[in-house]
C-alpha cells in the first residue's frame, strides 16, 4: 500500500513539475497576480533572458526523472533547489502561496528520505587504505 501512495504522490508531484517547466516556455497558464516585490524578481527571472528557460528546463527534466522509480532518487536531489527557492520566494515574497510550497518541499524530502540508501555511498568512508 505505502509503495502505491508513493508512486500516485510522485506521480502527482512529477507531472505538477513537468507542467510548470512547460508553462514557462508556452505560457498557456497565466500567471496569479502577486506582490510588487515578488512580480519585480519574476520580471528580473524572465528579463535575464537565461534564468526562466534554466529552471523550466530543469522541472521538467527533474520531474520526468521523478515519476520513474528507478531514477526518482534523481529527480528529487535536481529538483531540491527549485523547491527550496518555491518555498523562499513564497515564504518571503509572497506569503498566500506558502502552504503549496511547503507540500511540495515535504514531498521532495520525503522521497529523498525513502530513497537515502541511494545517497548513501556518495558519503560514505572510502575502505581502500591505498588511496589517502
Amino acid at each position: 500500500m505505502k509503495n502505491k501512495v508513493l508512486f500516485a504522490v510522485s506521480l502527482l508531484f512529477g507531472l505538477m513539475m513537468i507542467n510548470s517547466g512547460f508553462n514557462k516556455f508556452l505560457n498557456y497558464m497565466p500567471m496569479p497576480e502577486m506582490p510588487e516585490a515578488a512580480g519585480t524578481l519574476i520580471y528580473a527571472f524572465v528579463q535575464s533572458g537565461w534564468m526562466f528557460p534554466l529552471i523550466a528546463i530543469v522541472e521538467i527534466i527533474g520531474g520526468a526523472l521523478f515519476i520513474i522509480p528507478k531514477f526518482q532518487a534523481l529527480g528529487a536531489i535536481i529538483l531540491l533547489p527549485v523547491i527550496i527557492g518555491i518555498f523562499l520566494f513564497n515564504a518571503v515574497l509572497a506569503p498566500e502561496g506558502v502552504i503549496i510550497a511547503i507540500v511540495l518541499l515535504a514531498v521532495n524530502i520525503w522521497i529523498i528520505a525513502e530513497n537515502k540508501s541511494k545517497y548513501l555511498p556518495l558519503i560514505a568512508e572510502k575502505k581502500n587504505p591505498s588511496i589517502n
